[in-house]
């Protein structure tokens, strides 16, 4: 994912049309590595996001929404103090690198005029975001804290002078002439697409494989107009932002003409950069705070496995029941020619119609009845096994497939979801109930996904079983139409229509499908029938129901169709 120094330069040029001169209204801190701005400028409220992910390291304006926590962290509250109500006045980019700078005039706690600078480095697993005093230099607060034990470069520690990171005596890509470009390339040296990036600031390997792939391997001549090319299309901001897929998804602002899959076009880099890095980000979210669920369902469900495959085992020697049983009787029918001490016998055995011999096994130590009785205790003790295995094979193979659900709604919740998947694990007692506090909170219906049909149909989904039970069960009306995947765990859908359209049918048949454990497949049956045939048995599992008058339609799940029905 090649946020490098020329989407960085893109972005900041946006950023500078549609922020400046901005006013900072409000300021959020949804976790330790995002910071949301609200921006108001030119008559409208712009979502500006820092992120310093180690993985989706980002600036852009965005159009998400995000949980804030109760109590904002300590950096929200400085930067609170400091610049909330300050106007944005320039953005800019250091050279070709992926460090942005918003200076911002604000005043201070006695009404004087002074500047801030909000510095965002865009450096992968080093990213950061720091307040900068503007006239004095020193660093008020960070995102993230670096010592001198970390970095001998530098501190990143509130009082600390800011310092740029270490210069990396890269050339910047708009200020060096296509002849010196030629010269520092050793054509004989070969891999010239790393010598690009080693040589050039701001170039990713994704932009470099570009450059050679355009130069065609050809003359230097073609090197140079090549990058003469280049040059001019980045001095002249002549962005193509596009977001490629093939078997993996990239991004760029530089147009990728060599590339063969799937290109979608945006006319805003921010719009690009917010689509790109929106789903992604908010799983890795996901992820992190689920976790430890994850890891408990996840063993709860392999301890069931083992306990079905010891269960099987049970059984297949419960079914020899019966063996103990003849042989228990054909030694009491024997009993007369067996003597103490005997350590087995071969009698005729009557149940066979061809009256064969039959060798048992006898125990020396036991008199003749004792061993008869010991073949019949083993019989009835069989016998009861099976029952009871039949029984808990039935409880396993109902957690499991519980467990399997639970598994599948987590791959597919947002961070509200892991929150009451979490509550249904205190209640059904996987995990430790909280401490009841003086002060009940009141509380708070379960909220399903919801979606429209193409023909305005509203359509609900639930993301876990809390939601699942309030749309199959509180919230539906007898006569709408209810939709599962068949025999494949997943969500509860419900379409608000008595007799809605085919196309509808089928849309909300593809949303089952997608928030199912079948998501990846490319035919997936879907069972609808209405939710009056729809029933909760006594003491299920959350979630759990059975159903009739059911039919089943087939359908292939797509993502860009699921966003395209979100309301």
């Amino acid at each position: 994912m090649p946020f490098d120094g020329i989407v960085t330069k893109a972005v900041t040029e946006e950023l500078s049309e549609l922020l400046i001169p901005g006013k900072i209204n409000k300021i959020y801190q949804p976790t330790e590595t995002e910071l949301v701005l609200t921006v108001r400028s030119q008559g409208k409220n712009h979502s500006l996001l820092f992120s310093i992910h180690p993985t989706y390291a980002r600036l852009h304006l965005t159009d998400d929404t995000y949980q804030n926590p109760k109590t904002p962290p300590m950096f929200c509250m400085v930067m609170r103090k400091h610049i909330s109500g300050a106007i944005i006045e320039s953005i800019e980019q250091s050279g070709m690198e992926r460090i942005i700078t918003f200076s911002i005039k604000t005043r201070n706690e006695i009404g004087d005029e002074t500047t801030k600078k909000l510095i965002i480095e865009l450096m992968g697993k080093h990213s950061n975001v720091m307040l900068v005093d503007g006239e004095k230099g020193h660093i008020i607060d960070s995102l993230k804290h670096v010592s001198m034990a970390q970095n001998r470069h530098r501190t990143i520690l509130p009082g600390s002078e800011y310092i740029l990171p270490p210069s990396q005596d890269k050339l910047n890509p708009l200020i060096i002439d296509e002849e010196t470009y030629i010269k520092k390339l050793d054509f004989n040296a070969g891999k010239l697409d790393k010598q690009i990036v080693a040589m050039l600031d701001g170039i990713s390997p994704f932009i470099a494989n570009e450059l050679m792939t355009r130069s065609k391997l050809g003359s230097q001549d073609t090197y140079k107009k090549t990058f003469k090319s280049f040059q001019e299309q980045l001095a002249s901001q002549s962005y193509q932002p596009a977001i490629y897929r093939n078997t993996k998804e990239d991004f760029h602002v530089f147009p990728i003409t060599t590339f063969k899959g799937e290109v979608i076009e945006f006319q805003s880099v921010n719009e690009m950069l917010d689509q790109f890095y929106s789903g992604k980000a908010e799983r890795d979210r996901v992820k992190q705070q689920a976790k430890d669920l994850y890891r408990l369902i996840k063993n709860e469900r392999d301890k069931n496995l083992r306990k079905l495959k010891k269960h099987k085992k049970t059984l297949l020697k419960a079914d020899d029941a019966e063996k103990f049983q003849k042989m228990g009787e054909l030694l009491t029918a024997h009993m007369h020619l067996i003597k103490q001490g005997d350590t087995s016998i071969t009698v005729t055995d009557y149940y066979d119609p061809n009256q064969s011999n039959l060798t048992i096994e006898l125990n020396p130590n036991k008199t003749p009845s004792e061993n008869a009785q010991s073949f019949f205790k083993t019989y009835q003790k069989l016998k009861t096994s099976k029952q009871v295995v039949e029984r808990e094979m039935v409880k396993a193979e109902e957690e499991i497939n519980y467990l399997e659900q639970l598994l599948q709604h987590i791959d597919k919740a947002s961070v509200e979801d892991v929150e009451e998947i979490r509550e249904e694990l205190r209640e059904e007692g996987y995990l430790k109930k909280q401490r009841t506090q003086k002060k009940k909170n009141k509380p708070t219906k379960p909220k399903p996904e919801q979606f429209v049909a193409s023909d305005g149909t509203i359509i609900l989904v639930g993301k876990n079983n809390k939601q699942n039970e309030y749309v199959t069960m509180k919230l539906a009306h007898r006569d709408d139409i209810w939709l599962h995947t068949k025999d494949i765990p997943g969500s509860h859908v419900v379409i608000r229509e008595k007799d809605p359209s085919v196309e509808t049918i089928l849309e909300a048949a593809q949303l089952a499908a997608y928030y199912s454990k079948s998501s990846q497949s490319s035919s997936v049956p879907v069972d609808y029938t209405k939710i009056r045939h729809v029933k909760k048995p006594n003491g299920a599992k959350p979630g759990f129901v059975t159903y009739e008058n059911q039919k089943t339609i087939f359908v292939t799940p797509t993502k860009d169709k699921v966003e395209q029905l979100k309301k």
